[in-house]
């Protein structure tokens, strides 16, 4: 397969690769799991949204530029090759706005599109719970309905950016006599209401990048539901498709990991090459890399045409998460004792970056769905194969 761009994608890249080259902070900006560096990722989503290029694929009139999902492609190829900043709002853009999109009245749009995409508002993800965790349809957290407004009482953890966050959205039982997926509500919950009670939880590094979230007695209006009364599974999963499929974990951000592998060994194949199965797997992790890039060109063509993600999104999902892990591993064996350094370390120089990567490549089997529950879905609804 061989990409080709027409002269209107080439001159939108030009535009995108002009404008970060002027306005990329100069010095990287600290961790958005800290309060200061939460403030400066913020302040950063205004400058992108300044230049319209908050969420380049939604309408113009909701702050987008109203491109196709090649363009953004285009667009996060150019972002993370020219180092810029990590996107503290992704929860909000990447997974609920497109979900808005489908889902959402124009009302809601109107309300939520704008400030999400300035970063004014920053929205944390409400799935997990003490028991329900890769197994969403086990959800718990009530939500009774009394009139006008819901009542929520329960708790959701592992709660990503909800130490800091402004809003969360979240799946909720709403039918207390329903089980598994049905009976279901897809809420959007200011996290100020009162009864609300964030909790950090620390990550591997110490910094609270999640949190765990108590609701007594929290009342939310009606018209904060998305997509309908009981209809929270089918919303969810929506959502799910974009979050293991297809904009959460852009090509360009694994590209660029392995562009930056590959220069790791270059630097220091003397002592690399004495193993030789560390060439074989910087070679093999920049061959997935370009091989998850082609595959993710193909199916944002089939949306452009039309076509919806499927369960096809497991496998997607599976393959960036386990590459992440197998390229930080191979980056800390190249490095030896010296990829035990965190960024933060005096002596780390350019190579702290890696072990913070490791870090966190830990999660991801674990978050949008474990891989072990992908690895069903895969079975059960691509190949057929009966429920164990």
């Amino acid at each position: 397969m061989e990409l080709t761009y027409t002269q209107e994608q080439q001159a939108f890249r030009d535009e995108v690769r002009a404008w970060l080259a002027a306005n990329v902070p100069a010095e990287p900006l600290q961790s958005f799991d800290s309060e200061a560096g939460f403030a400066q990722h913020r302040a950063w989503e205004t400058k992108l949204n300044e230049g319209r290029w908050g969420m380049v694929t939604w309408p113009k009139e909701l702050g987008g530029r109203g491109c196709d999902l090649i363009e953004w492609l285009i667009f996060e190829e150019e972002y993370y090759r020219a180092g810029a900043p990590a996107r503290v709002n992704q929860n909000g853009i990447f997974l609920l706005g497109p979900t808005l999109m489908e889902f959402g009245t124009p009302e809601q749009q109107a309300r939520f599109l704008p400030k999400m995409a300035t970063g004014e508002e920053v929205w944390a993800q409400g799935w997990s719970e003490p028991n329900a965790g890769s197994d969403m349809a086990a959800i718990r957290c009530r939500a009774e309905r009394k009139g006008d407004h819901f009542v929520i009482n329960g708790q959701k953890t592992w709660s990503t950016r909800a130490v800091w966050a402004d809003w969360l959205f979240g799946l909720f039982r709403s039918d207390p006599s329903s089980s598994r997926h049905h009976g279901l509500t897809f809420i959007l919950l200011p996290l100020n209401s009162p009864g609300v009670t964030v909790r950090p939880i620390p990550q591997l590094n110490g910094l609270p990048g999640f949190a765990e979230i108590f609701f007594d007695d929290v009342k939310v209006p009606v018209e904060n539901v998305l997509g309908g009364e009981g209809m929270g599974w089918h919303v969810a999963m929506s959502t799910a498709g974009f979050e293991r499929g297809l904009m959460l974990r852009s090509p360009a951000r694994f590209q660029e990991t392995a562009r930056r592998l590959v220069q790791l060994y270059q630097a220091n194949r003397e002592a690399a090459d004495q193993d030789p199965a560390i060439g074989e797997a910087v070679m093999r992790a920049w061959l997935d890399a370009e091989a998850y890039t082609l595959n993710t060109y193909m199916t944002a063509s089939r949306l452009v045409k039309g076509g919806k993600i499927g369960p096809e999104s497991s496998t997607n999902k599976i393959f960036w998460s386990e590459l992440d892990q197998r390229m930080h591993e191979t980056a800390l064996s190249i490095l030896g004792l010296r990829g035990e350094l965190l960024p933060e370390a005096p002596d780390a120089g350019d190579v702290g970056h890696w072990l913070d990567g490791f870090l966190f490549a830990q999660a991801g089997p674990i978050y949008a769905g474990t891989n072990e529950i992908q690895r069903n879905i895969i079975a059960e609804r691509m190949l057929g194969m009966p429920r164990a």
